[in-house]
């Protein structure tokens, strides 16, 4: 019988592709906002896995969904459909401005359907040449070839042999560049409502609404990345509802499935019969398991004291960070909304947003970076404040060993 492996980090560098560099701890366990590792450490939770565990660790809610179903059914591929993926589906076009919806395994599987559909939409109603998409600076949208092109950041497509072409990259929150780019050979302008990877950047109101607006001009559809935004993590079940601007296509995941991975993109129905039948697909797109799950996930944040505790938690992360900036003036401001915020690092710390990170760890906080200039929390959409004290608390132990150093 072969021997099992001692499991630890020099593990990961012996069996692993070296294209992630994983910090030192291996946690094993999880409840709530709070994890432990392998020797037993405690840390507070702030980085929820990138804005994907909505609900916090081991929820009861989530934990009866995967076991109920695991016990049922667990695969049948898109040759037949299922309960779970009906219901989701369902929920998810009565709490939208969407009729239809495709599931597919993560955000990036999401946005290339979105993409893809924008295409052929734009292909049948208009001709081969309406094929351009704007996309826009700093923007993330995926690591699928396709997704990380229009995707705004040439450090993350560039090396990988010639891109798929007519994508174009506009300044985001400069309405001036978007008109400066936009044909009536566009398809779609695709954005988030708030740049995530890009450093926490909101779209302003006006921004979205001329967007909105250029598009109707030229028959374009607008398409709204809210993978990272999406499942109540800005204290709307989508950010798109805080503007009054709809979209024409919303991919959604991360916080959708509280950590079981699942993707999904909303539209309506004229614009969702263009994906004919063969057109696309996915093998685990839909998966009961996933759909069971993203179910009760869906369930339980789509409730109105949720959505508050949502804006009740941002305002106390932010009173709590105001007061270790008092003290240590490293942040310029704190952006965005809900519980997806970035401190933005003042000019004397600007490029050290990792060193506030590896510290936050030695001090026992999960945290997270969005460029080298901003420290990100996405939390829990349920943390408690007790949760949030301790661990900001543990912050500012993390932030005055940065200062000292």
């Amino acid at each position: 019988m072969t021997a099992q492996p001692q499991v630890n980090r020099a593990l990961f560098d012996e069996v692993m592709v070296p294209n992630y560099a994983p910090a030192g701890i291996i946690p094993v366990q999880g409840k709530g906002s709070r994890v432990w590792d392998q020797q037993g450490r405690e840390y507070v939770d702030f980085a929820g896995g990138i804005a994907v565990s909505s609900l916090g660790h081991c929820h009861p809610a989530l934990v009866n969904a995967v076991k109920t179903q695991a016990e049922k059914i667990w695969h049948l591929s898109n040759v037949m459909t299922n309960e779970p993926a009906l219901r989701l589906a369902k929920k998810l076009v009565d709490a939208t401005f969407a009729d239809k919806v495709y599931f597919a395994n993560s955000g990036a599987e999401a946005n290339e359907a979105a993409f893809k559909l924008a295409r052929r939409w734009a292909l049948d109603k208009f001709g081969a040449q309406k094929d351009q998409i704007i996309s826009f600076g700093k923007s993330f949208h995926g690591r699928t070839f396709f997704t990380v092109t229009v995707g705004g950041q040439a450090a993350y497509s560039d090396g990988f042999g010639p891109k798929p072409g007519a994508v174009l990259h506009a300044e985001f929150n400069n309405l001036d560049s978007v008109k400066a780019l936009i044909s009536d050979n566009t398809c779609a302008v695709v954005l988030e409502p708030i740049q995530g990877e890009g450093g926490i950047i909101p779209a302003s109101a006006e921004f979205l609404q001329g967007v909105r607006d250029l598009c109707n001009k030229h028959n374009a559809l607008l398409i709204m990345d809210e993978v990272q935004t999406g499942v109540g993590r800005t204290g709307k079940l989508y950010a798109y509802m805080h503007s009054g601007v709809t979209p024409d296509i919303l991919t959604t995941a991360k916080s959708l499935g509280g950590g079981f991975p699942i993707g999904a993109m909303l539209t309506t129905a004229d614009i969702a019969a263009h994906l004919k039948v063969g057109t696309h697909g996915s093998t685990y797109g839909g998966n009961p398991l996933a759909c069971a799950v993203a179910e009760a996930v869906l369930d339980t944040v789509n409730q109105p004291q949720v959505m508050q505790q949502v804006l009740s938690n941002e305002q106390l992360f932010r009173r709590e960070l105001a007061a270790i900036n008092e003290q240590y003036h490293v942040f310029s401001e704190v952006r965005g909304q809900g519980m997806l915020l970035g401190a933005v690092l003042s000019e004397q710390y600007k490029g050290r947003s990792r060193d506030f990170f590896l510290a936050a760890a030695e001090h026992g906080v999960m945290a997270l970076v969005a460029g080298p200039d901003v420290v990100r929390f996405a939390p829990s959409l349920v943390i408690t404040p007790e949760d949030i004290v301790e661990g900001m608390q543990r912050f500012a132990l993390a932030v005055k060993q940065v200062v000292n150093s």
